[in-house]
């Protein structure tokens, strides 16, 4: 027989409290775990209203969190940060607020380093092909794509 814990409402209290205190997470991720844990609607919203009232939920802090981990170490660019934190259900006041995250200098920088570096890997010999290679990665990374067409123009002429 399959056997299926069950959770109270204090027991998923704090269950979820160490879910959000391990790791910034957004509603979405809370609401998925708690249905998963078997609660109903009700009990969800008690354990949710819990969490955001002693601060373990915060969207703003969970979207500047996640915008600022994923650009510094997946190197995303910006349309790819927010069709992320979109799919999560952040809203955009939250997204255009964790976007002020990433400097622009900053985000220039990682866009020519990672371009840079990205071209030493693509041992196509075809410029064209080669172009198109460069062109894919930073686009699937979700950079702009104005800059990774001038960019793959200036580095593969």
């Amino acid at each position: 027989m399959n056997h299926v814990k069950t959770y109270t409402v204090e027991e998923a209290k704090r269950t979820l409290e160490n879910y959000c205190a391990y790791q910034e997470r957004c509603h979405k991720e809370v609401n998925d775990k708690l249905y998963k844990m078997g609660m109903i609607p009700d009990a969800i919203d008690v354990v949710i209203v819990h969490l955001l009232k002693h601060d373990f939920l915060n969207e703003t802090r969970f979207s500047q969190t996640y915008v600022r981990g994923k650009f510094n170490i997946k190197k995303w660019g910006r349309q790819r940060l927010k069709l992320e934190l979109k799919k999560r259900d952040i809203s955009k006041y939250n997204i255009d607020l964790a976007m002020k995250e990433i400097s622009e200098v900053d985000y220039f920088e990682t866009f020519q380093a990672l371009a840079e570096k990205r071209l030493k890997y693509i041992s196509e010999t075809d410029k064209w092909k080669k172009r198109k290679k460069l062109i894919d990665y930073l686009l699937y990374r979700g950079w702009e794509s104005h800059l990774v067409y001038d960019k793959a123009a200036e580095l593969i002429p």
